[in-house]
């Protein structure tokens, strides 16, 4: 039997409660950087290739669920059971700007342009802030049928796509009309949604099945079943053929685009994984735990 590759991680730690969200910035000319969401309420900055802690963001009151950063990775943002979503100066650490939601904000995401952030939460409502104004009230799309908990843009800010916590399919909404156009069936409701960094993909992790879409057409190309109940994956940026996949088991896994077989089993964690994602040279990725740390693996496999 062949023996399958073995990664030694970089321990991050610094959080003092269960890690629910990463996310990488792209590449920039200062490098790339990774932002963690906790229950702690203090998400964090480091460094993407070393781990390195850069700063922490000190205002929330409550569990940090979702964290992003821009295209230039100059600002930050979050979103927190404070009932409130935060853009924060990624340099300095500084509160640009708050914006008071009425429940627990789950899910936000930067535009590709960076002109906009977009909120989702168990208000069931999906919101755009326009970061260039402010103090103008946000847009609202059409009611979600669900508690949302992912959300993201696709097709160069044409397109929003939102999951929900209690049912089951990916929604893509029209920016535009505000109305859904299309929904991505699933057995269980979906607990990560990433689209890949060619704009090709989308991928979806809901229960213990991961499943990639067409991003254009909306067909399902692959579905892969899964050891375990998964809560995340993500596909390798560069040359798309393997993805991650985390979840209850507390091991982080790679597996192969087109059979599906699994390559790599990493452990390390002790709690379920809830978030994995690839860097974006694809040469290393990170996982976030209930055990309330982050480890980076560098990848064991050839490209």
């Amino acid at each position: 039997m062949e023996k399958k590759s073995v990664a030694v991680p970089i321990l991050c730690h610094g959080h003092s409660r269960p890690v629910v969200d990463l996310f990488y910035s792209p590449v920039t000319p200062d490098g790339f950087f990774l932002v963690s969401a906790s229950k702690d309420s203090y998400p964090m900055l480091r460094n993407g290739e070393t781990g390195d802690w850069i700063g922490t963001f000190e205002g929330h009151k409550g569990a940090v669920w979702s964290v992003c950063l821009d295209a230039n990775a100059i600002r930050a943002a979050s979103g927190s059971a404070d009932f409130s979503a935060k853009v924060w100066d990624a340099l300095t650490g500084d509160v640009l700007h708050s914006f008071e939601h009425k429940h627990i904000v789950r899910a936000c995401a930067f535009s590709e342009d960076t002109h906009l952030l977009l909120t989702g939460g168990v208000e069931k409502v999906l919101r755009l802030y326009d970061l260039n104004r402010p103090d103008a009230l946000p847009r609202e799309v059409d009611k979600s049928p669900g508690s949302v908990r992912t959300v993201s843009w696709m097709h160069s800010d044409q397109t929003i796509l939102s999951s929900c916590t209690d049912m089951g399919g990916v929604r893509l909404w029209d920016v535009r009309s505000g109305e859904i156009v299309k929904t991505l069936e699933t057995e269980s409701s979906v607990t990560s949604a990433e689209v890949s960094q060619d704009g090709r993909y989308i991928m979806t992790a809901d229960g213990s099945t991961v499943k990639i879409w067409d991003a254009n057409h909306f067909g399902l190309v692959r579905r892969y079943n899964m050891p375990c109940t998964v809560e995340s994956a993500s596909l390798e940026p560069i040359y798309g053929n393997k993805f991650i996949a985390g979840g209850e088991d507390m091991w982080v896994r790679v597996f192969d685009f087109q059979s599906g077989d699994e390559i790599a089993c990493n452990k390390g964690h002790h709690g379920p994984v809830h978030c994995v994602r690839f860097s974006p040279k694809g040469e290393s990725y990170a996982s976030g735990s209930e055990d309330g740390t982050i480890r980076i693996w560098h990848r064991p496999f050839d490209p």
